[in-house]
């Protein structure tokens, strides 16, 4: 009986270092996938927060919340199968579904674009494929759904990039639990960061009511920095769904032979960063996010009128319905 215990402590501790190990797999390829999906994290955390401004105190964490449960439901209800079973049945289609993504953040992004030079005629184009809401709860759930389609594309980018990350030899459950590790750890980084930025103004009226001069300074500071903020961290995350939407499409593109505007992009940004001689790096990427945005922004100016003409008269009649009564 003794020696069966021995040997039965034997097999669990030789489980238990199987187990270590495999998670140290896991933390090593979760910490290198998510390093190469950085960029797009931070466009997502960028994109969020302009879908929350504007409600109420109140409903701002309530809203973080949905669209944190819409992106988690993205990433592991529907990405992260689709993206084993593609990779392994068909991982040619997996390009194409990106760039498809990536044309859907060219038309957001462009379309914020008109809204912001072109009010009435944004409105108009609203109207015609019929997404103008009509009451306060209807605003809330179309400004959340905006949030979780916009997560659902950044999210399929972030799983695509960790995918490629994983050596392909590693074994199916092995890939599963990365995904799902990485998922789950953008997920709350992100989401709790904007929930950090959207209520900031709040914290920083209660430190303006605190009783030291420091408190009160950095609560002014704040209650006074965050609207400007948010408006510039609106502007940035339109700006970031256009570079990455026209970057997918450049990359995409590349990926089929067409790789012209790819390699005039990059040598552009080589050319103009060594030309600075300060912060090459961080140049080269601008420059290479600028062009991309002006591709996306380029995409985006056909997707518009090819939408409101085209693509939502056609979902229109499919579905039966309607646009707003307000189009003309």
């Amino acid at each position: 009986m003794s020696i069966g215990l021995i040997a039965l402590l034997d097999d669990v501790a030789g489980l238990a270092k199987v187990a270590a190990a495999s998670l140290d797999d896991v933390a090593a390829h979760a910490a290198k996938a998510g390093t190469k999906a950085a960029g797009v994290v931070i466009d997502d955390a960028a994109v969020t927060p302009r879908y929350v401004v504007g409600f109420a105190a109140e409903r701002e964490i309530p809203i973080v919340g949905r669209i944190a449960a819409g992106s988690l439901k993205n990433k592991l209800i529907f990405l992260l199968p689709a993206a084993l079973i593609l990779s392994y049945f068909a991982p040619w289609a997996i390009t194409p579904l990106l760039m498809l993504g990536g044309a859907y953040l060219c038309y957001e992004g462009t379309e914020k674009v008109y809204e912001a030079f072109f009010p009435h005629a944004a409105h108009e184009h609203e109207a015609h494929i019929g997404s103008a809401p009509q009451d306060p709860q209807a605003f809330e759930n179309a400004k959340v759904a905006g949030a979780i389609k916009t997560d659902f594309i950044l999210s399929a980018e972030i799983m695509a990039i960790t995918l490629a990350a994983i050596p392909a030899e590693d074994s199916l459950v092995m890939k599963a639990v990365v995904l799902a590790a990485v998922a789950l750890g953008i997920t709350v980084a992100v989401y709790g960061a904007v929930a950090l930025i959207v209520k900031a103004d709040d914290a920083g009226v209660a430190l303006a009511k605190s009783s030291t001069g420091v408190g009160r300074g950095l609560g002014r500071a704040l209650v006074i920095g965050m609207p400007v903020f948010l408006k510039i961290l609106a502007i940035v995350g339109t700006a970031a769904m256009i570079w990455v939407g026209g970057g997918i499409i450049v990359h995409g593109l590349e990926e089929y032979g067409f790789d012209t505007i790819g390699h005039g992009i990059h040598d552009a940004a080589v050319a103009v960063a060594d030309m600075v001689h300060v912060a090459h790096g961080f140049v080269e990427w601008l420059v290479s996010a600028a062009l991309s945005g002006i591709v996306g922004l380029l995409i985006g100016a056909i997707i518009i009128p090819l939408t409101e003409h085209v693509i939502a008269p056609l979902w229109h009649a499919v579905r039966g319905t309607k646009a707003s009564a307000g189009a003309h």
